[in-house]
């Protein structure tokens, strides 16, 4: 164990002889010179207390991992628009910028869905002064479709202290980059701290976890405090000094394209043969083939006191059928809450200029701050109609309005993070071309202006509800014309339930094309 300490001290002291060298280029990583000797010093007596099975053996180990991964990196990686941003840049601030934004609207967000946002935003907003000058519109109104809108919120605030508060310089290491930008977590820090100024510090997001749990066979809850701060450890570890911000997007992209969270690609991983999770399979594989009650004489987590609080827990012992899988084992998560709304799309298909469409604005803060929505009311259960309590919200905004034009169109659902919400649609189409008055917080805009406007993806779906019953549509004119089953099928003649009428003059039966699909990162 000695010598254990010894190696840690000896290449935490090394990494701090780097960072000094740095600092003398970096004029505000002074800064956080104080906290790291103390993460340092932390990180040492939390290794100093693992068994040596979950950590790097020695020096060797550990620079043979480091070459491994940007070799591979080098001739793999995939061409990204903020990648070449970044690499192209000179200016440090510009180049920050650009990183800050690709980091933030990669969270809990696929790689082939940023790409046209991050393309757009850049083009728009190319400099921490450009995006400081927007208003929180057009920025939910470029966000809108990408999820977790409180994201790009998060990020014109930021920009504006960088430009009011901090002379329009972004903060040069990691831990400043935590303390002084809103939004900014230990992740997105040290991803702009490594990327954008060069500083050697590791960085753990979900596909980083994947990898470091499968290659020191971690398999104990990754979400716990105590594999959190060894993963954070073993990341600090493992970065190259030397090229920090590609070790790091290396390590990411390696759990992105191969090491997978399911079905990996063990055969073209570049750090297989340092791969415990790898060995445990062969290991497994091996027993099993000659039908032996032990196992070969491989290395083995040999806990220091105890039980080992980073191997897979007793309860969740070794699945043949998941192979590496096994680490990290997917916690259990909480299922989304459920609740309703009844929602309505009030329409003046006669107004001046042409159709026009009722919207209105969100509170500033919680779920979908600031968005603009379809007039809405909560209902307390699934199966109650609210046919009611929403003429009387849609009266508030509007004035007097014909409840026989209130019609129910059916039903669609969207997933949250944490909430699935539930909307029954209803829309209801006025007469007549008399302007209606617009209340503070709502206003009215086209169908074009609509597509274009700062709504959630869920406003989109209830939307599509509201013109598949549209008789000028493809999809309500034309629909003797549909091969569906439904389309087939005779009139029923069960009463229809309360609110449900259909109203001659302005809709068409219903008739289900397809099934909205749920997005689980859409907040």
């Amino acid at each position: 164990m000695r010598k254990l300490r010894a190696a840690v001290g000896s290449n935490l002291r090394k990494q701090a002889a780097s960072q000094e060298r740095r600092k003398k280029r970096a004029p505000d990583s002074s800064q956080s010179a104080p906290k790291d000797l103390a993460n340092q010093q932390e990180e040492e007596i939390f290794q100093a207390s693992v068994s040596p099975y979950h950590l790097f053996r020695n020096r060797t180990e550990i620079t043979a991992f480091r070459k491994s991964l940007l070799s591979w990196y080098d001739t793999e990686k995939r061409d990204l628009p903020w990648r070449r941003q970044a690499e192209d840049e000179e200016d440090l601030d510009r180049r920050a910028y650009a990183v800050w934004v690709s980091e933030v609207m990669l969270q809990q967000t696929q790689v082939a869905t940023v790409i046209n946002y991050y393309t757009r935003w850049m083009q728009k907003w190319p400099t921490l002064q450009n995006l400081a000058n927007a208003s929180l519109e057009e920025v939910n109104q470029l966000w809108a479709g990408l999820g977790y809108y409180s994201r790009g919120r998060r990020l014109q605030e930021g920009a504006r202290k960088v430009v009011e508060e901090l002379g329009g310089h972004m903060p040069r290491t990691a831990d400043t980059l935590q303390q002084l930008l809103p939004g900014v977590g230990r992740y997105t820090a040290g991803a702009i701290a490594s990327i954008a100024f060069g500083q050697a510090t590791g960085v753990v997001d979900g596909n980083v976890v994947r990898v470091l749990c499968r290659v020191r066979a971690i398999g104990a809850d990754s979400k716990s405090t105590l594999v959190s701060q060894h993963l954070w450890s073993l990341a600090q570890q493992l970065v190259d000094p030397n090229r920090p911000g590609d070790f790091n997007q290396a390590a990411m992209e390696l759990g992105a394209t191969v090491c997978t969270p399911q079905r990996p690609l063990c055969s073209q991983c570049p750090v297989q043969s340092l791969c415990r999770a790898r060995q445990r399979v062969e290991q497994e594989q091996f027993s099993a083939s000659w039908n032996l009650q032990g196992t070969p004489d491989v290395e083995d987590c040999t806990p220091i006191t105890g039980k080992c609080q980073l191997c897979l827990p007793s309860t969740e012992p070794w699945n043949y059928t998941l192979g590496v899988a096994n680490f990290p084992r997917k916690a259990s998560r909480r299922p989304p809450r459920e609740e309703y709304l009844a929602i309505c799309v009030l329409e003046q298909p006669r107004a001046l200029g042409g159709t026009h469409i009722l919207l209105v604005q969100r509170p500033s803060s919680g779920l979908l701050a600031g968005l603009w929505e379809f007039p809405s009311v909560t209902l307390e259960h699934s199966g109650q109609h609210q046919h009611k309590d929403l003429l009387q919200k849609l009266q508030s905004l509007t004035g007097p309005l014909p409840a026989t034009h209130l019609q129910y169109l059916g039903e669609v659902s969207h997933t949250f993070s944490h909430i699935k919400l539930t909307y029954q649609v209803y829309g209801l189409a006025l007469e007549g071309q008399t302007p209606v008055t617009t209340p503070p917080g709502a206003r009215w805009l086209t169908r074009e202006e609509f597509h274009t406007a700062a709504v959630s993806t869920a406003m989109k779906k209830v939307f599509r509800v509201y013109e598949n019953h549209q008789p000028g549509t493809c999809k309500g004119s034309k629909r003797s014309q549909l091969s569906s089953p439904t389309s087939q099928k005779k009139p029923s003649r069960k009463k229809p339930n309360r609110g449900q009428q259909v109203l001659d003059s302005f809709f068409w039966p219903h008739i289900p094309t397809d099934t909205p699909s749920l997005n689980s990162a859409a907040q």
